[in-house]
């Protein structure tokens, strides 16, 4: 079995992070480590203290080893060489302390947010260099939303413009529609005049979401069990008034993606970011030959690392100012508190019994993590 315990500092006043030291269960690997205050920041690096962390579904495939990107190990953290410990965590908002000669563009106070991918964020401090952050403004922006603009929004608004050239009054489907990219495609398609015939799961309080997300600017939010039904293609050439519906967004993959496939006109594009289902993607033969559907994958990681500094600057821009018009609002969420009194093996458990009721599917709502120091 692997060692997921880790010896703590003695100092009096310091800091903590959520690590690990192998991949597997997060309700397993996962321990709080306490650390010493963060030295004087070198030259061209800063020293912030994180003030919320989304634990995101990518976060917990990290952890166990699944996904794509792969963090490095903390240097600074690892006790031993053959040992050495992952902070978990890709977005966050953190608060700059201190910062090291060189360094111009930013002050202490400043908002920043993280432009390397896991960059291990579910910590109380971090030493970063200058060109793994990226400034975000603080006025007019709460901490969630500034916590959390780095994954869903930039997802959404990317894969609204980079496909198909849609105009105010062209349709989109998408499935998923009450996950964190499906609101803020909701969201951003309404700033933008677009209409969205919104697919997601069955439940008990089906009615209650749909409202949700016609309050947030959805123009028909269909259920995947209507979308079985043959008659729901008649509805939608109704509601299009017969206009080709230009773009589908696809996190399920499976049947229901196939079926949603369906309704795309000429020329379309489906875009998939995900594959909730974790069944395959099957697209009809006839959707390529006689309706010229183009497939595309979209990882916004991979859209971080082809853009430069510049581009990545203009995407912050966009999003903050429809974030301060109120067309795009924060998602659902809670805070979790990683209290600085608590112990390690106090915060170890905490931990580990949050990450277990979030695989089980047991919150509806985004985790905002706050690790503060210890005292």
């Amino acid at each position: 079995m692997p060692n997921n315990t880790f010896s703590t500092s003695s100092v009096l006043a310091g800091n903590r992070a959520i690590v690990y030291n192998t991949n597997g269960n997060p309700a397993h690997v996962l321990s709080a480590f306490s650390f010493p205050e963060l030295p004087p920041p070198p030259p061209n690096t800063a020293n912030i203290r994180f003030l919320l962390a989304p634990i995101n579904p990518a976060d917990i495939n990290v952890i166990e080893g699944v996904y794509p990107a792969k963090p490095e190990p903390d240097v600074s953290l690892s006790q031993a060489k053959d040992h050495p410990l992952f902070v978990g965590g890709n977005e966050g908002l953190g608060k700059v302390m201190d910062i090291g000669e060189g360094v111009v563009d930013l002050q202490k106070d400043d908002w920043v947010v993280m432009a390397k991918a896991q960059s291990g964020t579910w910590s109380s401090a971090k030493n970063v260099a200058l060109s793994d952050v990226l400034k975000v403004p603080q006025q007019g922006l709460s901490e969630a939303q500034a916590a959390t603009i780095t994954v869903n929004p930039p997802t959404a608004y990317n894969m609204l413009h980079d496909f198909a050239q849609l105009v105010e009054g062209d349709w989109i489907v998408q499935n998923g529609a009450n996950s964190a990219v499906g609101q803020a495609v909701i969201q951003i398609a309404a700033a933008k005049g677009y209409k969205t015939i919104n697919f997601i799961r069955d439940r008990d309080d089906v009615e209650l979401l749909k409202q949700h997300l016609e309050l947030l600017g959805a123009t028909h939010v269909v259920t995947y069990d209507e979308l079985s039904d043959k008659s729901l293609r008649a509805k939608v050439k109704t509601w299009t008034g017969g206009k080709d519906i230009r773009l589908g967004l696809n996190c399920v993959s499976g049947k229901t993606t196939t079926l949603m496939a369906r309704l795309l006109g000429n020329n379309a594009h489906l875009v998939s970011y995900g594959a909730m289902s974790k069944e395959p993607l099957s697209l009809p033969t006839s959707l390529f030959i006689f309706k010229n559907l183009t497939c595309h994958g979209f990882w916004q990681t991979r859209w971080y690392s082809d853009k430069s500094s510049e581009q990545r600057h203009e995407l912050l821009e966009t999003l903050t100012t429809l974030m301060r018009d109120g067309k795009l609002r924060d998602p659902d969420h809670e805070f979790f508190t990683i209290g600085g009194t608590e112990s390690d093996v106090s915060a170890s458990e905490k931990i580990r019994d949050l990450v277990a009721r979030l695989g089980q599917g047991m919150y509806g709502k985004k985790v905002l993590l706050r690790v503060e120091e210890t005292a």
